[in-house]
């Protein structure tokens, strides 16, 4: 970062970086806001703003952002920005919302294991257990790693709703 100086590139991917690892997201925010301020263009950089928003527990902040990261550069990795916007329906509870931004997700990057855990997760707490335990073991064959550490979510009861349904959705298949 040092040497990056006010490069919004390197800040943003710094703050997301930072983030994931554990650092205060508080300041992480911070950092990738003053990258938005250096660069209100940078698609790249509203994306991550809402990845981090997602971290922090504020859902809608991370809808509006990652949909502005959508409008600036809307061919750019649609897919992680349409998971982004799903995962942050799922903490809202917004599961009616979520399901069609997860299975978008799905469509264009199939080797994406998220947006399987949230679609997974979401169809659990809907009631949904088939298509739950369907996503889930579809899930599996994308990836070992069914239930990941949670550990750069910040809200601890968006990592309980998450983990919950994916341990509904895996109905003792781990």
């Amino acid at each position: 970062m040092e040497v990056g100086g006010d490069d919004p590139a390197i800040l943003a991917n710094a703050a997301y970086a930072l983030a994931y690892f554990g650092e205060d997201i508080g300041a992480m925010i911070a950092l990738v806001d003053r990258a938005l301020a250096l660069n209100p263009s940078f698609a790249r950089g509203w994306h991550i703003s809402g990845v981090l928003r997602v971290y922090a527990g504020q859902p809608d902040i991370a809808i509006e952002h990652a949909e502005i990261s959508l409008r600036l550069s809307p061919r750019a990795r649609v897919g992680w920005a349409l998971f982004t916007i799903g995962a942050a329906h799922f903490y809202a509870r917004r599961f009616n919302e979520a399901v069609p931004k997860l299975l978008l997700a799905m469509q264009e990057d199939p080797s994406l294991p998220n947006p399987y855990r949230y679609l997974a997760a979401c169809y659990a707490h809907m009631g949904r257990f088939d298509e739950a335990r369907e996503i889930f073991e579809q899930l599996q064959a994308v990836t070992a790693v069914a239930i990941p550490d949670l550990a750069y979510l910040r809200n601890a009861e968006h990592r309980e709703l998450y983990l919950s349904g994916l341990r509904l959705a895996a109905g003792g298949a781990t």
